[in-house]
């Protein structure tokens, strides 16, 4: 499962949003994604990928950038 697919998962187990719904433009905050749920999505993302995730990354708005945070480590680790 890549970065974007672990999102939907998570948002739609969680919230019971549709994967159907979720884009890059989704704006987390507007689907019900507080700062505790963005830190539970971001621990399974470091479990699922054996990655830490740096304590000073600012928290991304939208699906597409906590995919790109999360490509970017990913990229990294593969590199």
């Amino acid at each position: 499962m890549d970065s974007i697919g672990l999102i939907r998962q998570f948002l739609q187990d969680r919230l019971g949003v549709e994967a159907s719904q979720v884009g890059p433009d989704t704006v987390l905050g507007e689907i019900g994604v507080d700062s505790l749920m963005l830190l539970e999505l971001m621990f399974e993302f470091e479990d699922r990928f054996g990655v830490k995730l740096s304590e000073d990354i600012k928290p991304p708005a939208t699906v597409g950038g906590l995919a790109a945070v999360m490509d970017g480590l990913i990229y990294r680790l593969k590199g």
